[in-house]
Parts: structure tokens; C-alpha cells; sequence
């Protein structure tokens, strides 16, 4: 209630943008505080179940439910993020070098849609700025994973370098990575999508993956691609191929979308990426696509429009294993984690599964 009666009408008269970063400056504030964090957890916390429980990627999640990339852009709030009832995060969208991003205004709610039509272009402080802040990192609770870009300035035939950068500026701080080509914010990226330069991009980022482990001497971290959702059946067949064939551990579907079909308010003239409500039953197609061409052995997390219980159940039946939301956070706030999570335990119970990894892509069996 704090959140919908306080919180959210003081921050919806706030431009979006500005809300934004006092959300990620007050929720690393709250980590540095001694005690704020576990005030946090005992607010919002999730309680683990073993019904929910998932383990992928040799990680442990306590429950399916992460939050995507994109909100906390230079991982500078993990610690108040981790105590909010998430089960994974994502830091990110970083490039190697810092980069002011596109011009303002350039994130926009609309709230009848419960959406959000960003065009961010990538802004951020860079790699090194980033592990800086993740090494003094308090709390370990979940597994993070650091979603990787390449700079504006970069051409598409040297992408695959920036990709390289930011793994060995990163290595020792993420749990797992994610290589986001699916941007539509950044000129060209999604065309790293097809053709060679995606085997090329994946093969360089897999080499140095596994350079970095050989280094510490350990397993090599897993590693996703983050695909969008406005692809043609060919290329979304195509592209699932080349990502399978390259050996990385998952892909994450889906990104922003271009579409504007459905939208009401008058922001669904601005350019970018669009998130919310009815990026959901897209994304899901998508992620049963992915699931039917891989016969369910290419793990996939599952993104987009996730609002209610049954928008991530429907995203696990169709083959998601994890699950990330971001634009409900916003409009919901973070009794979502308690909502969502109680919710799938009985849909769970609902259909006979005993745990949600037996509920992953059955839809399809």
C-alpha cells in the first residue's frame, strides 16, 4: 500500500526520467544504510518455497522471478534490489566506455496501457565505473547478471570487441552475462542480430568467456542472448539456429518492440523500445517459438509484459525456466515479487505440478 498510496503519486508527478534515478539513488542509499536493507527484506521479501525453487546455469534462484535490465543501468543499487523479493537481477545495459545516451526527454510512461516507450540509447558509466561499484557489493543473496553492449561510436564489424571488453572488465562481478543485440535504441544493433556478424559476435564473446575462466582456473560462467520481439518467423528461426550452434547456456526473450498496436495514450507517437502490458502475449510466442525449434534444451528467460501470476505462468508453460519483469515494477511496485510468487504456488498446486520445473514448456508435452 505504501507504494500505490505514496510513493508511486509523488513519482508519476515527477518527469519519468527523474523518478528513475531517484528510485536507483534511494534504493542505494537504503544499501549503505546499516539495517535499511533488512527493514527492505522484511517489507518486500519473498520467504523461499521449494515448489519454486529453480536451478539453471549451475545457480541457485529461489524463486523464477528477476528483474530485467535496463533500471539499474551501473549496477549501483544491488543491494537494496536484492532485498526486495527479487530472485536474480540484471545490472546494465553497459558498454565499455561511458556514454551520455540519446537526447532528452527520452523515457515516457503510459499509463492507461501500463507501458513505458524508452529510447535511452545506452547510457551509462562504462565498464570500469560498474565493476567498481559491484566489487563493493554487500549483498551476495542472488545471482546478478551483467547485461552487455557495445558503444554508440562502434561499428557493427567491430561490435564483437566491445562485447570482449566488457567480459574481461566484468568477469569477476557477474554471476552470469547477457549479450543484448536487441536494443532498438542503438543505430544498427539489432542487425547484429543476423547473418555472420552474430556468429562472430558469439564466437568471440564464448572464446573470451572461456579465456577468463581458464585464467581463475574455474568453470566458465554462463552466458545469454537477449533477442527482440520484432522478428519474422525466418529470422527468429534462423537467429534461435545460429545462437543454439554457438554453445552459449540461454537466450532471454524477449527485448522492447517497435509495435505500437494496441497502445491508447498520446506518448505512442515517441520513438523506442516499448515495454508493459501488451508486449505480453508476443514475448510468450516468442519464447514458445524458441522452445518448440530447441526441443526445450536451450533454457530461456522469459520477458515482457509480466503483470500479473498468470502473464508468468503462461511465459513457464511456454518454455520460459526464469522469468524477469521491469515495467510492473513501476507501475506496481514491489508487493509485485509476493503477488506473482504466491500466485504461481497456486497455479501450481491448480495443475498438479509439484515444483515449477516441472511446469517449464508444458504446453508443449
Amino acid at each position: 500500500m505504501l507504494y500505490s498510496k505514496i510513493f508511486k503519486p509523488f513519482m508519476f508527478r515527477l518527469d519519468a526520467e527523474r523518478a528513475h534515478h531517484l528510485t536507483i539513488d534511494g534504493l542505494a542509499a537504503a544499501g549503505r544504510i546499516p539495517g535499511a536493507t533488512s527493514v527492505l527484506n522484511a517489507m518486500y521479501g519473498v520467504k523461499p518455497s521449494p515448489e519454486l525453487a529453480v536451478n539453471l546455469f549451475g545457480l541457485h534462484f529461489d524463486h523464477p522471478i528477476g528483474l530485467a535490465a535496463g533500471l539499474d543501468k551501473n549496477g549501483e543499487a544491488t543491494d537494496g534490489f536484492s532485498n526486495i523479493g527479487l530472485a536474480f537481477m540484471e545490472v546494465g545495459t553497459v558498454t565499455p566506455k561511458g556514454q551520455a545516451g540519446n537526447d532528452l526527454p527520452r523515457l515516457f510512461r503510459l499509463p492507461p496501457d501500463q507501458a513505458l516507450i524508452n529510447r535511452m540509447g545506452f547510457n551509462n558509466k562504462g565498464a570500469e565505473a560498474m565493476a567498481d561499484k559491484l566489487s563493493r557489493r554487500r549483498s551476495h543473496k542472488v545471482p546478478l547478471a551483467v547485461n552487455i553492449g557495445k558503444n554508440k561510436v562502434t561499428p557493427n564489424e567491430l561490435a564483437h570487441e566491445d562485447y570482449r571488453s566488457c567480459i574481461q572488465t566484468l568477469y569477476d562481478q557477474g554471476d552470469f552475462f547477457v549479450v543484448n543485440i536487441s536494443s532498438p535504441n542503438t543505430p544498427d544493433l539489432r542487425a547484429l542480430q543476423h547473418g555472420d556478424e552474430l556468429k562472430l559476435l558469439l564466437s568471440t564473446v564464448n572464446e573470451e568467456m572461456g579465456k577468463q575462466a581458464a585464467k581463475r582456473n574455474s568453470a566458465v560462467k554462463p552466458i545469454l542472448v537477449k533477442i527482440a520481439p520484432d522478428m519474422t518467423d525466418e529470422q527468429l528461426e534462423y537467429t534461435v539456429d545460429t545462437i543454439a550452434a554457438s554453445g552459449v547456456s540461454g537466450i532471454i526473450a524477449t527485448n522492447t518492440t517497435l509495435s505500437r498496436e494496441g497502445l491508447t495514450h498520446p506518448n505512442a507517437k515517441e520513438a523506442g523500445g516499448m515495454s508493459g502490458k501488451l508486449l505480453s502475449a508476443r514475448s510468450t510466442q516468442v519464447i514458445s517459438a524458441v522452445y518448440r525449434q530447441t526441443g526445450g534444451k536451450l533454457p530461456i528467460i522469459g520477458s515482457g509484459g509480466i503483470f500479473t501470476a498468470d502473464d508468468a505462468y503462461d511465459k513457464i508453460r511456454a518454455g520460459a525456466s526464469l522469468v524477469e519483469v521491469y515495467t510492473a515494477l513501476i507501475y506496481k511496485g514491489p508487493d509485485l515479487f509476493r503477488e506473482l510468487t504466491d500466485g504461481l504456488k497456486e497455479r501450481l498446486k491448480r495443475d498438479g505440478f509439484r515444483s515449477i520445473q516441472d511446469a517449464v514448456g508444458s504446453n508443449h508435452h
